[in-house]
């Protein structure tokens, strides 16, 4: 059964850092565009970061530029995401998930999130 779990959440301070986490199992993803989205109580989901499969090949929203990065580590088939700077207005669920193509919109698998809470 194809699993993405995600990891590296926690309790954090404004300015501080968390690195996300997401491993795969029963899916190789070096065969797949990898994102990011999170979701905050009250909130739609929202896009956050994707990576191609050549990793050179990024896509940030606005508010994840210049503070979040996105990797990928196929000897480990997992995906990262490098949250530094952070603000309470990132506090959500953060899910990953994964695509066929870079500008497709249909993912066809979805984690089960984890739990940033950026608060003093």
């Amino acid at each position: 059964q194809v699993q993405l779990v995600e990891s590296g959440g926690g309790l954090v301070q404004p300015g501080g850092s968390l690195r996300l986490s997401c491993a795969a199992s029963e899916l190789t993803l070096s065969h797949y565009v990898m994102a990011w989205f999170r979701q905050a109580p009250g909130n739609e989901r929202e896009f956050v970061a994707q990576i191609g499969r050549n990793p050179v090949s990024t896509l940030y929203a606005d508010s994840a530029k210049g503070r979040f990065t996105i990797s990928r580590d196929n000897a480990k088939n997992t995906v990262y995401l490098q949250m530094n700077s952070l603000k309470p207005e990132d506090t959500a669920v953060y899910y990953c998930a994964s695509k066929s193509t870079f500008d497709g919109t249909n993912y066809d698998y979805w984690g089960q999130g984890t739990q940033v809470t950026v608060s003093s």
